[in-house]
């Protein structure tokens, strides 16, 4: 054992158990470090997790949590500005953070050769952040977190619903009352010492958990942990945050207009806290009241068309928990709020009379252990499930724990806490509705939250005691990498059902699962354009009842297995997805083929699920991204099916029929030209005993033909779609470009595109989010499949600054075309694709994905060398010459959604021909 740590415990696994193994330290300044060996892929994950959250702040100091977890991207002291971001991918690794009421997590997944200099970056962000801090970065993430703000709350329909809830919900000044985001006053209020203080007083190591999972030493990860952690010195004391029980009085009633189609009711009423010996039951309560085709609210709002959706669900946090329950109502019931809210009160009393059923149970529990499996399918939910399970309970091998305390619930525990919580009680009840319309309410608001008084002004320069670290060796050299460890592609076999379906298949030994997809040439491209929406609603229709059995009773069935059957839509294909406990496999492929081949096509399901998709289609006109994406399409690729969304507009859906469904069904759901894709533990033998229901699909489809001319939109200008009084405007700028290929003219685009929008580091991100503030991100890339590309630069920006955020998307592609990219730019882009190459094959989705392109374009394995040799020989002027092929601003479209009577004058000053659109 290394100096300065001390071992704590070991679970190793064991057969029938579903356990993670680990090792378990502790560092002398406090830091908990736990490792978990799998050499399955040359890849590791490290995550850093602290136990704060927004629930640490102050009153009147929200978003303080939240805004650190964008100032620990921002370097310290020996690693520089944007260079963190810059490491790991140029390492070929991916990273993030996130920030939850309770705890915020950094965490990087990378070749296992980079570990070093991942610990190294963590560490040093933990140690020697504040020396970096200065007032402009603090700025700049000001604004990014703004921005944030603005995209996920401010400008998104219902975006401040849950805000508005928590006010009430909670007292004024207990720390769920307020949002992990921060409002926008005290962003606006906090200086860089506030945050400062707070970084001393919460992120010290003994309130860390350091957890690193995948192809690692044991031995020598520990020595490495230990060298760049083991010197930084232990924070304050951190005690367990105080439960305080949450009750409310009498029913609260609130609302809010907002620039939303439908009108929304959603009634929480406060319970438990996360891991209290209630919180199984209450689980399983939401699941029977609002969790899927067999709840008390689909029977009596969405099956007969009452509600849109209706759903409810159990949210729990370390502090306090509540009962959710939310219904859209539908246009054409004509049902008011008030109305809703009664049927919702009775569908509680119905749960009373009814009570709990034991399939109730078996169905939860099922659900619970499937989904608990599958989160172990990859390295880095086995860290994640550690690092949560040791931060929350102290006990990372709490897996079966958890498992067992619902398998432990019994009917009575639920009507129980049915009795307890619900029954009788006060809620929290939040009405939506469209601006101007606050007539539509459920009930006169009668809550008001207290007003938000600002704290009194105090200089937190004199919390400022600094913590230094003394190392015996020099933390401003970056770790050299490892040696290269082999990167193995997947091992594949084939196979051919008797129907001719085209089966290829991979072995996955991390979690005892079957993920399977059954491709069937008969997507959106296969409808007439003037139905468009006919395939997304046919995959709904399969989804529905069968011959055999209603969707309630097939939703049941699966849900018994804790399995999974979807169908959905997509341009070329009819997707079937099955996810399954290989142990449930067989049960699960009868029930695939039952939804596949005898459906019952109910003109009473059709007309629901039309009408939903309706309501969809205009509730999605108020969503900023919707708009811009969807004019684009048009624009690009005119009036064909390509221009038209695979969801289908109003008009197209309207003209829909049953028969329609029907006729589409007949034509294009056949055996010929499907294809079958699958990563199991099961052996091939095995699979292909499980996959005989599904050769009974048979028949072939007519052959595709798809003609899609130009577009004759305009270039050059802007295409202004209006949407009234938006804080942030939409902003997209690109062209028709060549399909999608694996070693041609397409993938060298992408390598080209790269450093220009392709990467965190890329000069579109690097300038509208990082330099000037003015998105949360900006982006760009080539997109497609074998039949059609584009090319698209895109951002959500802020309104104010819209006009001069295009000037600077114009100004980055213009420059990239005009001066090339530069050899610092060129080896980057080298690094992190070749290197990115040990993170692909992980989870069986990536697998999946892997597979499908070997499918796809007739491929072997080997393509993957042949695509790395292209990035190792591909020149500067070659990625030159494709920018300046394929960046011609003059052949581009310009869409811009917002508040056009501000937006246009603005865009015509800059010179710009301004066409008003509309879709």
């Amino acid at each position: 054992m290394p100096t300065g740590v001390t071992f704590l415990e070991q679970v190793s696994a064991q057969a029938g158990k579903t356990l993670i193994p680990y090792r378990k330290y502790e560092l002398d300044n406090g830091l908990t470090l736990i490792l978990h060996e799998d050499h399955s892929d040359p890849l590791v994950k490290v995550d850093v997790t602290y136990h704060v959250g927004s629930a640490r702040e102050d009153y009147g100091k929200s978003g303080f949590a939240h805004f650190f977890e964008h100032m620990m991207f921002q370097g310290s002291e020996n690693v520089a500005d944007e260079q963190h971001f810059k490491l790991v991918t140029e390492a070929g690794g991916t990273l993030n953070g996130s920030t939850s009421t309770d705890r915020t997590n950094y965490y990087q997944v990378v070749p296992a050769n980079q570990l070093e200099k991942t610990l190294w970056l963590e560490a040093d962000r933990m140690g020697f952040l504040l020396n970096a801090v200065t007032q402009e970065k603090f700025e700049v993430q000001r604004e990014t977190v703004k921005n944030e703000r603005g995209q996920r709350v401010d400008n998104r329909p219902y975006g401040r619903v849950s805000e508005r809830v928590n006010e009430a919900l909670y007292p004024a000044e207990h720390p769920y009352s307020w949002p992990t985001i921060g409002y926008i006053e005290d962003l606006n209020r906090v200086n860089v010492d506030d945050l400062k203080a707070f970084f001393l007083r919460w992120y010290g190591p003994n309130n860390a958990t350091l957890t690193i999972g995948g192809d690692i030493d044991v031995e020598q990860t520990l020595a490495l942990a230990n060298k760049y952690f083991g010197s930084i010195p232990r924070g304050p004391a951190v005690e367990k945050p105080e439960i305080t029980a949450v009750t409310l009085a009498a029913d609260r009633y609130i609302s809010l207009q907002d620039n939303v189609h439908l009108p929304l009711i959603e009634m929480n009423f406060p319970t438990v806290y996360a891991y209290h010996p209630d919180e199984p039951a209450l689980d399983v309560l939401a699941y029977i009241l609002g969790g899927g085709k067999t709840s008390l609210l689909y029977k009596n709002l969405v099956k007969n068309q009452l509600a849109v959706q209706a759903y409810a669900s159990h949210r729990c946090s370390e502090l306090a928990c509540n009962i959710k329950l939310q219904a859209y109502p539908h246009p054409a019931a004509d049902k008011s709020l008030a109305e809703i809210e009664i049927i919702i009160h009775a569908s509680l009393k119905e749960f009373e009379t009814r009570g709990v059923l034991e399939d109730d149970l078996i169905r939860a529990k099922a659900l619970i252990e499937s989904g608990t499996i599958f989160s172990l399918q990859s390295v880095s939910g086995k860290v994640f499930k550690l690092a949560a399970f040791q931060t929350f309970t102290g006990n990372p091998n709490y897996i079966e724990q958890d498992i067992e305390r619902y398998g432990r619930v019994t009917a009575n525990d639920v009507m129980r806490v049915y009795k307890k919580y619900l029954q009788n009680k006060a809620a929290v009840i939040m009405s939506v509705v469209p601006n101007g319309k606050p007539e539509k309410v459920a009930a006169k608001d009668n809550f008001k939250p207290p007003p938000r008084i600002a704290p009194a002004a105090e200089s937190s320069a004199s919390k400022l005691t600094e913590r230094r670290a003394l190392d015996d060796f020099d933390r401003r050299k970056i770790p050299q990498s490892g040696a290269n460890r082999a990167v193995l592609t997947p091992k594949i076999w084939r196979s051919t059902l008797a129907n001719g379906v085209e089966v290829l298949g991979s072995q996955s030994l991390e979690a005892p699962t079957t993920s399977l997809l059954l491709r069937i040439p008969a997507g959106h491209f296969y409808e007439d354009k003037a139905k468009a929406g006919s395939a997304d609603l046919l995959a709904r229709m399969l989804d529905e009842s069968t011959l055999q059995r209603d969707s309630e009773a097939m939703s049941e069935a699966l849900q018994l297995l804790g399995s999974s059957v979807r169908l959905s839509a997509g341009q070329t294909h009819i997707s079937l997805n099955i996810s399954s406990l290989s142990k449930n496999l067989d049960a699960t492929i009868v029930l695939a083929q039952e939804k596949l081949l005898q459906p019952a096509f109910i003109e009473q399901d059709f007309q629901r699920l039309k009408n939903n998709a309706i309501q969809g289609v205009i509730k999605n006109r108020k969503n900023a991204t919707y708009l811009a994406s969807t004019a684009f399409r048009q624009l690009l690729f005119g009036n064909t099916i390509a221009g038209t969304a695979t969801q289908g507009l109003e008009h197209t859906l309207n003209a829909i029929t049953l028969a329609d469904i029907k006729a589409l069904y007949q034509r294009q759901i056949k055996a010929a030209g499907s294809d079958l894709i699958v990563v199991t533990d099961l052996s091939q033998k095995q699979l292909l005993q499980s996959l005989k229901p599904l050769q009974d699909l048979q028949g072939k489809a007519p052959e595709l033909e798809l003609d899609i001319p130009l577009s004759n939109a305009k270039t050059g200008v802007v295409y202004l779609l209006h949407k009234d009084k938006s804080a942030q405007s939409a902003i997209y700028i690109g062209k028709r470009s060549q399909p999608r290929d694996i070693t041609g003219e397409f993938y060298r685009a992408t390598l080209m595109n790269f450093p220009l929008g392709g990467a965190f580091n890329s000069r579109i991100n690097l300038n509208l989010r990082e330099d000037k503030g003015y998105t949360y991100g900006a982006r760009s890339g080539f997109s497609g499949n074998k039949l059609l590309g584009s090319f698209r630069a895109s951002a959500e920006v802020r309104a104010d600054v819209t006009d001069k955020a295009l000037l600077e998307f114009v100004r980055e592609i213009k420059g990239f075309t005009e001066k090339g990219i530069t050899a610092e730019e060129l080896a980057f882009m080298r690094n992190a694709v070749i290197e990115k190459d040990a993170l692909k094959y992980e989870t069986p989705r990536a697998k999946l994905n892997f597979l499908a392109q070997i499918l796809d374009y007739d491929m072997t394995p080997e393509f993957v060398q042949q695509q790395m040799e292209i990035v190792r020989n591909i020149s500067a002027e070659q990625i030159n010459n494709l920018a300046q092929e394929q960046l011609q601003l003059k052949d581009m479209v310009i869409v811009v959604v917002g508040d056009s009577k501000v937006l246009e004058p603005q865009l015509k000053a800059l010179g710009y021909e301004v066409i008003a659109y509309q879709i």
